[in-house]
C-alpha cells in the first residue's frame, strides 16, 4: 500500500508543476492582450488569438471594432483577476474576473486552444450575471 502511495505521490508531484506552468501560459496570453488593447494596439491583440477567430475577423480592424462594441471591459479593465481553469472538450477554460470603470463586476470564459505557436485565445464568453457582477 505505501508503494502505491509513494507511487502515486510521485505521479502527482511530476503533474501540478505542468499544470501551473500551463496555466501560468495561459494567463501570459490573456495579460498580453487585454494590454495591447489598452494600448489599442489592436494588431499585437489579435496576434493572440486563434486561427479561427483570426478567420472570422480577417483584419485586427474588424476585430478590435468587436472588441470596443461587444466586450468594452476587456478594451478597458479597471482591474483583471485570474480564476479557475478548468478543462473542456480539446480546451482549457480560463475564468476571468474584470471590473470596468464604472465598478461592475464580470467574469468572462476564456476558451484557449494550443497549437504549434503555443496557446492561443479561441473565443470569449460572459458568463450570466450573478450577485455583485454586471
Amino acid at each position: 500500500m505505501r508503494m502505491i502511495f509513494a507511487a502515486a505521490t510521485l505521479v502527482m508531484s511530476g503533474l501540478v508543476p505542468a499544470a501551473h506552468a500551463q496555466e501560468d501560459d495561459i494567463q501570459s496570453v490573456i495579460t498580453a492582450q487585454i494590454t495591447a488593447f489598452q494600448a489599442d494596439d489592436f494588431e499585437q491583440a489579435f496576434t493572440h488569438a486563434s486561427p479561427l477567430i483570426q478567420r472570422i475577423f480577417g483584419t485586427s480592424e474588424k476585430f478590435g471594432q468587436m472588441v470596443q462594441r461587444g466586450y468594452p471591459m476587456v478594451w478597458r479593465p479597471d482591474d483583471v483577476r485570474f480564476l479557475g481553469v478548468e478543462p473542456r472538450g480539446d480546451s482549457l477554460v480560463q475564468d476571468v474576473m474584470i471590473r470596468d470603470g464604472d465598478g461592475r463586476l464580470h467574469i468572462l470564459e476564456y476558451d484557449m486552444i494550443e497549437g504549434d505557436g503555443g496557446w492561443k485565445i479561441n473565443g470569449v464568453r460572459m458568463k450570466p450575471a450573478q450577485d455583485g457582477t454586471a
